[in-house]
């Protein structure tokens, strides 16, 4: 099959094209790394197939009209603190 035809057929299929399609994926695949890792945005674009993060921002804000960051404060989950918090540790003498 052609590059042409299939994209052709994709788009009836899907009603978007193959790189519409595809961005989009990443974006849900950014969100969910967003919403439960501690990734960068660096790191993120990267894992998604963005190559960089200025890639990554500019879809981004593009698909969902905010930047990562943001949606990262918006959508994540309670915050974790960054050292396990342990009861009955004894307190440091100082």
């Amino acid at each position: 099959m052609s590059p042409r035809t299939f994209a052709r057929r994709f788009t009836q299929e899907t009603g978007t094209t193959p790189l519409r399609w595809l961005t989009s994926q990443r974006i849900l695949l950014a969100q969910q790394l967003l919403e439960e890792t501690d990734e960068t945005v660096d790191a993120i674009a990267e894992q998604v197939g963005f190559g960089n993060a200025a890639t990554l921002r500019r879809h981004f804000r593009a698909c969902r009209d905010t930047t990562p960051d943001s949606y990262r404060r918006l959508f994540r989950g309670p915050a974790r603190p960054s050292r396990p918090v342990l009861a009955d540790a004894p307190v440091p003498a100082a």
